[in-house]
């Protein structure tokens, strides 16, 4: 749930209208990049809204009838992985107990046979929840909720796929807790709750009610192209314009809406600048660095989110599966510059893995893992 504090603390006092500036700003990339709780106040869908009511939307398997390869390779990513019941977690259930010890208090999530139970021990003292989500398809790490009381609550410990075993959860370190109950973990209330829900599940949201139970875990294709009864229902009276103009096809927005698009889980550029983020904090918002780039200019098709990540398939991870997007606009040394392109060439002479300097990687701490800055530059250095 990391990512979304970056948004948790988009109060009410910070929406300051962006769009409203924009317009009567000349600049058109002002205009163009929106903080996400303006954009969801807009006509249209947009990921984590949560207006479109529950029976607009289909599931998944409606989805696979027409568009079998999406649908073959999808559920495999992390996003379609990054939310589930957490009886349901792979992570869970490959590692029977997760456990580490922080002063005097032992933490531990044990899965053997039915729900995981979460429990927190102190001396003679001890505490313990049913686990009901988990969070993140466990890449990076896993994160979990549990619901206690009517109120649910972020649990302060955390799978990290680097160290193989648990840890305090991002951010949710305590060395002296004040009773057991805030030893196991945080209240998280709305608004925060739908965004964090919102970013990992399909719908958690809808009709402005938050209601997890009828959800999708994870994202699936409804929550990145809105709902889809009114297109699939179209489609099948053979009135193909109603069909396409009754679903969001993202791969048709401009540039700095693209870029936007995906924002709105991972933070546009007026949500980390409205936050008030700086350092490594920023570089975890992969649009917000990438609009910062001194190429990016007033938006550039060839650099948005999706022109090297395709949303359908797991994430290429080996560098020099990009360099063919670097060299769509920069020359290789003793070639003509593409189309629209610059004749700059590598000053260090390199011939492939332009993102390992261009794009360096950096380590977040309490993550436990190195994030690849989406800041394009000529030379690396940290994160500002």
């Amino acid at each position: 749930m990391s990512r979304h504090r970056t948004r948790g603390r988009l109060g009410a006092g910070l929406r300051i209208g962006v769009a409203a500036a924009a317009l009567a700003s000349a600049a058109a990339a002002v205009w163009a990049q929106m903080a996400t709780p303006d954009r969801i106040e807009l006509p249209g869908f947009w990921p984590t809204e949560g207006a479109p009511p529950r029976e607009g939307f289909v599931g998944p398997a409606t989805c696979a009838a027409c568009h079998a390869a999406h649908a073959k390779t999808q559920p495999t990513t992390s996003m379609a992985r990054t939310a589930s019941r957490a009886a349901d977690s792979e992570v869970l259930r490959s590692h029977a107990h997760l456990a580490f010890r922080s002063g005097d208090h032992e933490y531990a999530v044990s899965s053997g046979g039915g729900a995981p139970v979460f429990s927190v021990r102190k001396g003679a003292q001890s505490a313990s929840v049913p686990l009901a989500w988990a969070f993140g398809a466990g890449k990076v790490g896993q994160s979990y909720v549990f619901e206690k009381d009517g109120t649910f609550y972020e649990g302060r410990l955390s799978y990290f796929d680097t160290l193989r075993a648990a840890d305090f959860t991002p951010a949710r370190a305590i060395a002296d807790p004040r009773d057991l109950t805030e030893a196991l973990g945080r209240v998280v209330k709305q608004p925060e709750l739908g965004r964090c829900f919102g970013c990992h599940m399909t719908a958690p949201t809808a009709a402005g009610r938050f209601d997890p139970e009828g959800a999708i875990p994870g994202v699936t294709c409804e929550a990145c192209h809105g709902p889809g009864r009114e297109h699939v229902a179209a489609m099948r009276l053979g009135k193909i314009d109603a069909a396409r103009a009754a679903i969001l096809n993202p791969a048709r927005l401009e540039a700095a809406d693209s870029v936007d698009f995906c924002g709105a889980c991972h933070a546009t550029f007026w949500d980390v600048k409205l936050a008030g983020e700086t350092g490594v904090a920023r570089l975890r918002s992969q649009p917000h660095r990438l609009q910062s780039s001194a190429c990016w200019g007033e938006g550039d098709r060839r650099i948005t989110c999706v022109a090297c990540h395709d949303p359908h398939r797991p994430l290429v991870r080996e560098a020099r599966a990009y360099d063919p997007r670097c060299l769509a606009c920069h020359a290789e040394a003793g070639a003509a510059p593409p189309p629209g392109g610059t004749g700059k060439v590598c000053a260090a002479g390199r011939t492939a893995e332009c993102s390992s300097c261009h794009m360096p990687k950096y380590e977040v701490p309490d993550m436990h893992f190195r994030f690849t800055d989406h800041l394009i530059r000529v030379e690396g250095g940290p994160p500002s």
